[in-house]
């Protein structure tokens, strides 16, 4: 059980190399809100024109006679 241990243990230490500083996240999730906030202004204007665009099209499709 010990030496499954130490196994499980030694190859988890790189995965800690990939994991960056909690310093470093900071600006990281600042950078992503920001970036959401500026995309959601054209996704509130956009999703209205997607949604009549595909409502037409799948009319038109529906009305199409066999």
């Amino acid at each position: 059980m010990l030496q499954l241990f130490f196994a499980v243990a030694f190859s988890a230490v790189p995965l800690t190399l990939y994991v960056p500083p909690i310093r470093s996240l900071n600006l990281f999730i600042e950078t992503v809100e920001q970036f959401l906030r500026q995309t959601t202004v054209y996704t509130v204007r956009a999703f209205p024109r997607f949604r009549l665009a595909f409502s037409r099209l799948f009319a038109s499709v529906i009305r199409v006679p066999r």
